[in-house]
């Protein structure tokens, strides 16, 4: 076994439940490496959420920053995310930092890598809008860490166009797939069964649609357009269930316990650890959300999405034509929904469409990009 000294340091810095999942088949891969001394550090942007998928990949953070504060504000998150890193990466004193996507951590760990020189590596680079404030914050944190970084990990051919349209050198990018699909592959094999005892009240013989809904620009008109385009369904369709897990943003509750609280047939509640929303997801006929994840998610299950937002940084699954973009009009949600409810051929049209986020071997490529790259 080689001494320490000769080993590639890696430090992997992530907050959120997203990044976890999408970094867990990446962390387990790199502690796999003889050659590589692989640690990690939460900031716990997300405390709870963060905690459930860490137990369920065995996960041991190095370090934890536990920076979060109820109704934080986007300063705070930031400031305190790279005051925090500043004695972690001198202790650490890596080789490279990993950080993944797009939200406040990654951006200020990239920033504070920066900072103290390190290399950075950015898993699932590239993805744009082109509008900054959509989403918000998540287009500038991705498109701000994309010119700090050295690696750029691309998920899609799409996401490396992006990148080499903003002066990003092509040897600096990396086409791998996306690690959600490694994590995704690895999920759906563990044997499950739901304990919730809300999910147990759910008729899983009707046709059930799962559905998820938090972003910040949905807040206020737009959510309530998506909650009431859900209402209108199920007076539409005897045969289907929701199942909503709710955001633990207030604002969210706030909006769907008002508008889809006193609905039979359509069931709130609280946000799931992740491997029973992957059950979830593989127990369902339909998929409508505003997350991004999911995009990448569900069609690996054979399952279509209808992503309720005004656009999306992921426009290779539409055309792939695994997710259609909905928008955020009760009316057009409504009939979009309705017409895969009502249509079949439609439906499997969707539903078999080739996933363009890859084979579940994205972690693979990245710890040998990593390795070839450091001299192994």
């Amino acid at each position: 076994m080689k001494n320490n000294k000769d080993k590639i340091k890696v430090l992997t810095i992530f907050g959120t439940r997203p990044e976890a999942i999408k970094m867990a088949p990446l962390i387990n891969r790199l502690k796999q490496e003889e050659l590589i001394e692989a640690r990690v550090c939460v900031t716990a942007q997300h405390r709870e959420m963060l905690d459930q998928v860490l137990d369920l990949f065995k996960i041991t953070p190095d370090f934890d920053l536990d920076i979060m504060k109820k109704n934080q504000t986007l300063t705070q998150i930031t400031s305190r995310v790279l005051e925090g890193l500043e004695a972690v990466i001198r202790e650490a004193d890596p080789k490279i930092i990993l950080i993944h996507g797009d939200t406040t951590t990654t951006f200020a760990g990239a920033l504070a890598a920066f900072y103290h020189q390190v290399k950075i590596g950015h898993v699932e680079a590239g993805l744009r809008t082109c509008n900054k404030y959509s989403p918000f914050p998540e287009e500038m944190n991705r498109t701000l860490t994309g010119h700090i970084s050295d690696f750029h990990f691309a998920p899609t051919f799409r996401n490396k166009q992006n990148l080499l349209k903003e002066g990003i050198p092509e040897n600096r990018i990396y086409l791998t797939g996306n690690t959600v699909i490694d994590a995704l592959i690895e999920t759906s094999k563990k044997e499950y069964s739901f304990s919730d005892p809300e999910l147990l009240k759910v008729d899983f013989n009707k046709r059930i649609i799962t559905v998820t809904c938090h972003r910040r620009e949905n807040l206020g008109e737009y959510m309530q357009n998506i909650f009431y385009a859900l209402r209108d369904l199920t007076e539409m369709f005897s045969d289907i269930e929701i199942v909503f897990p709710v955001h633990l943003n207030p604002k969210v509750r706030s909006i769907a316990a008002e508008i889809l609280g006193d609905i039979e047939r359509i069931h709130l509640i609280n946000p799931l650890e992740y491997q029973p929303f992957v059950k979830l997801m593989s127990m369902s006929y339909l998929i409508i959300t505003d997350s991004g994840g999911l995009q990448e998610e569900a069609p690996a299950l054979g399952k279509p999405v209808l992503v309720v937002r005004k656009e999306t940084e992921r426009p290779e699954a539409i055309e792939a034509g695994t997710v259609k973009l909905a928008g955020v009009q009760r009316k057009a949600i409504f009939e979009m929904a309705r017409d895969l409810l009502f249509h079949r051929k439609e439906y499997d049209r969707m539903a078999k469409a080739v996933n363009p986020y890859g084979d579940g071997k994205a972690s693979d490529r990245i710890v040998k990009i990593i390795k070839e790259s450091f001299g192994i």
